[in-house]
């Protein structure tokens, strides 16, 4: 049997990020996963600080795989932006622009001086407006990144989102829904103007990191002629590798968490080929070693306690859910497979 604890700690903190107009306080709320001491894996790229960004409308319960497996490695911090996940809503616009303002207020909070940054669809337009305030960042991870500028529209992009959605498990489908419903239709609404304008092909020619670029192969909203062309624009990056996950969708950091959390370890340690697939039973996480009635009321009723707490402003009830979610997982995993 596993151990009933993880060998991680959890702790959520509401950081300050913005006065916005009219004195309006913003915040983005943080989850903080670490190793306990003595637990951390032995790696040359052991003490990284890695930075998560979901999509438009989602949450960090979105890395609830991706953040405890990459934090045998590292610190991980994974951001609830304004807005999103029951968070104050900014009377600014929010562009990418507007969102990396935030993340930066967040990293001095911290002190995070080099941290690797993981953006995941609308989060991958958010860390490369990061990576080109801050050239001194070694290393980028672009997830799923979108829009394909070839196709804007708004009704071509929701063909193509539910083209992808089709190869996402019910699981991951429920987690977003609740995500969406905490986000509310209109401030989604408001948002996807500006994801939609943004030119990831533009900006992404100022970036100076070490950029991992990855998707899954059923992803087609972020597709393989538009990752080439991405890395083709991407002129100043010190180094630019494309890698695609089979079996995989557009929410790749979920189900396919392992497989994105060791290419950006092999990516960090310069360990990784300029492009290649990697095999779906290499990237999933493993199927839960305990499925009996009571894991599953028990990781149900602490999403729906995150949830609730969330939609309150209660950062504490947050945290306490986010961990029992956490341990729950832990023990039915066993864990997920680690370096």
């Amino acid at each position: 049997m596993p151990d009933q604890d993880p060998p991680i700690e959890l702790t959520v903190e509401r950081v300050r990020t913005d006065a916005g107009r009219g004195g309006t306080a913003l915040s983005t709320r943080v989850t903080k996963v670490v190793t306990r001491e003595g637990e951390r894996a032995e790696a040359a790229h052991r003490g990284h600080d890695f930075v998560l960004i979901a999509g438009v409308g989602v949450a960090a319960t979105y890395f609830e795989f991706l953040a405890p497996t990459l934090a045998q490695h590292g610190d991980v911090y994974a951001l609830d932006l304004p807005g999103f996940a029951g968070l104050r809503r900014p009377e600014e616009q929010p562009t990418a622009a507007f969102f990396a303002d935030q993340v930066e207020r967040v990293l001095e909070h911290y002190g995070l001086e080099n941290p690797v940054l993981i953006g995941h669809s609308m989060g991958t337009q958010v860390v490369t407006e990061v990576l080109v305030r801050h050239p001194e960042f070694t290393h980028g991870v672009l997830v799923s990144p979108v829009i394909n500028e070839a196709e804007r529209a708004v009704a071509v992009q929701g063909i193509r989102f539910a083209q992808s959605a089709v190869h996402e498990n019910l699981h991951l489908m429920l987690t977003a829904l609740s995500s969406y419903i905490l986000c509310g239709v209109v401030y989604f609404l408001t948002v996807l103007p500006h994801m939609l304008r943004y030119r990831l092909s533009e900006r992404i020619g100022s970036v100076e990191a070490h950029l991992l670029l990855i998707r899954g192969q059923h992803d087609r909203t972020s597709p393989r002629r538009f990752h080439s062309s991405l890395a083709r624009a991407a002129r100043k990056a010190a180094a630019v590798r494309t890698w695609e996950i089979e079996g995989a969708a557009h929410s790749i950091i979920n189900a396919h968490a392992i497989g994105v959390a060791e290419l950006t370890l092999d990516h960090l340690a310069g360990a990784l080929a300029r492009r290649g697939r990697m095999p779906s039973r290499e990237a999933e996480v493993p199927p839960p070693r305990v499925t009996d009635l009571a894991m599953v009321l028990g990781a149900t009723g602490s999403r729906i306690a995150e949830w609730v707490s969330a939609l309150r402003g209660d950062d504490a009830g947050v945290a306490r859910a986010k961990s029992a979610h956490a341990k729950i997982l832990w023990r039915a995993f066993a864990p997920a497979r680690s370096r």
